[in-house]
C-alpha cells in the first residue's frame, strides 16, 4: 500500500495553485473542470509520477470548521520536506509568503510553519 494522492482544503483553487506552483515550486498534474470547481492537483517537480497534492475546493460548512479550527491552534494541515529548511526560508520571505517563526532545530528535524494563503498553515521540515 502507498499514498498516491492526498489534500489540502483550499478556499480559493485558483489562488492555492499560484501560490502552490509559483511559490512553492510545485508542478501542475491534472486540472480538470468539474462544475464550479476543478480536480486540481500538483507534484514535486523532482517526483512528476509520485504523490499528488490535491487543492481540495472547501464545499462543506464543516470542512471550512475544521479548517479553521487548525488554523486558529496553529497546527499544520500538511508537512512537505525541503532539503534545506533555512534557504527555503529565506527565499520563500523575500516572495512575501508569512512566516509563523524562524525555523528551528527540533530534536533531528529543522522545521518552520507558514500561511499558505488559503486558509491552512503547512510546516515546511528538514531531517
Amino acid at each position: 500500500m502507498r499514498i498516491n494522492l492526498t489534500s489540502v482544503m483550499v478556499d480559493d483553487q485558483s489562488r492555492a495553485l499560484k501560490f502552490y506552483t509559483e511559490v512553492l515550486g510545485f508542478v501542475t498534474k491534472v486540472d480538470i473542470p468539474m462544475g464550479e470547481f476543478r480536480w486540481l492537483t500538483v507534484v514535486s517537480p523532482d517526483e512528476q509520477e509520485g504523490t499528488q497534492l490535491l487543492l481540495e475546493p472547501l464545499g462543506l460548512p464543516a470542512a471550512r470548521v475544521y479548517q479553521k479550527a487548525l488554523f486558529d491552534a496553529g497546527i499544520p494541515l500538511a508537512s512537505f520536506a525541503v532539503d534545506d529548511c533555512h534557504a527555503e526560508y529565506e527565499r520563500m520571505l523575500k516572495l512575501g509568503v508569512v512566516f509563523r517563526g524562524k525555523p528551528q532545530l527540533l530534536g533531528p528535524v529543522t522545521a518552520v510553519v507558514f500561511e499558505d494563503t488559503c486558509g491552512n498553515l503547512i510546516q515546511m521540515a528538514q531531517v
